[in-house]
């Protein structure tokens, strides 16, 4: 899938790229109808902040409260959806945009950490597609596809023993050097 429409646009531009995101509430009825918990909303700030720190400078992610003002919306979908996130280009106020669909893992992982790895690297890897990135072939990326095969228990698994506390996200990046020429490539 090439989601072209924000790669585009900031290609257009000399200056640090602005990315408003919004993020959908993590509701009692979203708790039941995807899985999300409270709480998950700071993964998915971390996961975008990741890719402007990734960035150098040239993308600038700020959060704003109106779905309709973001250039990329993170919700939650149904728990009984396809695999665990996908992301969209759309129309936002007449603007191109990116919706990524999360879909949180649930209560049936013992390790509430690992749980949060999965969320996190999830919404990490669709908001590289929101950028422009593709999959690749190299299972170290975050942009790593698994068509190409792969474990994906020691995908999470990997991650997982970087981390002692769930602060760590906001230090370990999962961003890798392939992730980054393609992020590179597109910013201007």
């Amino acid at each position: 899938m090439t989601f072209w429409l924000l790669a585009v646009s900031f290609a257009l531009a000399n200056e640090p790229q602005d990315l408003p995101y919004y993020i959908a509430p993590c509701t009692k009825q979203a708790m039941l109808d995807s899985g999300c918990f409270e709480g998950d909303d700071q993964l998915a700030v971390y996961a975008l902040e990741a890719w402007q720190r990734a960035a150098n400078g040239k993308l600038k992610v700020r959060r704003v409260e109106d779905p309709l003002s973001a250039r990329m919306q993170v919700i939650w979908a149904s728990k009984f959806g396809g695999q665990y996130g996908e992301a969209e280009p759309v129309m936002i106020s007449g603007k191109p945009g990116v919706r990524l669909a999360i879909r949180p893992v649930g209560r049936n992982v013992d390790d509430p950490l690992l749980r949060d790895v999965m969320v996190y690297l999830t919404v990490l890897h669709e908001a590289g597609h929101g950028l422009g990135l593709r999959h690749t072939r190299n299972f170290a990326d975050i942009m790593y596809s698994f068509q190409y095969g792969g474990d994906l228990a020691e995908y999470f698994q990997r991650y997982r023993r970087k981390l002692k506390t769930r602060a760590d996200f906001a230090q370990q990046s999962a961003i890798t050097e392939g992730d980054l020429r393609q992020l590179t490539a597109l910013l201007p």
